[in-house]
């Protein structure tokens, strides 16, 4: 098998381990009732911490065996696989708004990324490594005081999302910078960028594990899926000296791949809440609240410590 077919495979079965890391940390978020330490006592949340650090060990391999500009696309997939897993094993099947924006922001992102020209390995030296951790550090800090700083659940949540792709791609450009340079640097520069890697890929396992509650799954999972790869890209393009091919005409459909991937993100973002597996959803649904209509309360199966209710005052114009 060539380095480049070895590459794709580990890439793909990658994807598939975080995808599932993601289900697995949404249900735990899910059930937590506002515990913060429900997770460290529950063992799906362990299992999704073994499932995630499967995949990095994967992705770090794919990184050795291909470049940053073929592996960090296919890591977009995460979102595809995470869907019809939410589907099947969680009863919770996406609606079509969030199926239509995860392949419209894989397939921008896919595109994007694949006009990404490789440039030879470069070895960054200690300096150039330091600027790095201090930016990235510095703007995953700023999105977090800047999620504790907004009023809504669903911006907090984008926040941290943000914050933890930031986090994941920075750690997969520290990844590859030390396989690349790992001869030709010194101790005291890779065991620095090694402990970057461990502080950025537990900082975006608890980012991205804070992002799922009360969000669900689809949004957070799509913002981490786009923005890794692009923050890992992007570091690409103005550190590792990587570029577009086909020259002005590869820049432009760059932008335009751009500009369907974020198109996608918003159609996750905005779209319905998804329906319960085995229940039709209509175009009008939760569209506006009918006068008259009933809520149905059922018993809550199973001990609860902890039950929050949340009511919002309204008004319905109309007559019953």
């Amino acid at each position: 098998m060539s380095a480049f077919s070895a590459a794709v495979l580990l890439a793909l079965v990658s994807a598939v381990a975080y995808a599932a890391g993601a289900f697995l940390q949404e249900r735990v978020a899910s059930r937590g009732h506002g515990d913060s330490w429900v997770p460290l006592r529950s063992g799906l949340w362990w299992a999704a911490v073994l499932l995630n650090g499967s995949g990095a060990l994967l992705h770090v391999a794919a990184l050795a065996c291909g470049p940053l500009s073929l592996v960090q696309p296919l890591g977009a997939l995460t979102i595809v696989f995470a869907l019809p897993m939410a589907a099947v094993f969680g009863g919770r099947a996406a609606g079509r708004g969030a199926w239509r924006g995860a392949v419209l922001a894989t397939a921008g992102l896919a595109g994007l990324l694949a006009l990404t020209r490789g440039a030879d390995a470069q070895v960054l030296d200690g300096s150039q490594r330091l600027v790095l951790a201090l930016v990235s550090f510095g703007l995953v800090g700023v999105l977090c005081v800047a999620s504790a700083l907004v009023g809504g659940r669903a911006s907090r949540s984008v926040l941290l999302a943000a914050a933890g792709g930031v986090a994941f791609g920075v750690s997969s450009v520290f990844v590859k910078a030390v396989a690349d340079g790992w001869s030709a640097t010194g101790l005291g520069v890779r065991l620095p960028s090694l402990a970057a890697v461990a502080v950025l890929a537990v900082a975006g396992l608890l980012l991205s594990q804070a992002s799922y509650r009360g969000a669900g799954l689809a949004v957070p999972l799509a913002v981490v899926t786009v923005v890794n790869p692009v923050v890992a890209a992007a570091v690409g393009l103005t550190v590792f000296g990587e570029g577009f091919r086909y020259g002005a005409a590869g820049a432009f459909a760059a932008l335009a791949f751009g500009l369907v991937s974020v198109a996608g993100l918003v159609l996750i973002t905005l779209g319905p809440p998804a329906a319960p597996a085995g229940r039709a959803r209509s175009d009008g649904d939760a569209v506006r609240p009918e006068v008259g209509e009933r809520v149905d309360v059922a018993a809550v199966g199973g001990p609860r410590a902890h039950l929050e209710v949340e009511m919002r005052p309204c008004h319905v114009a109309g007559r019953s």
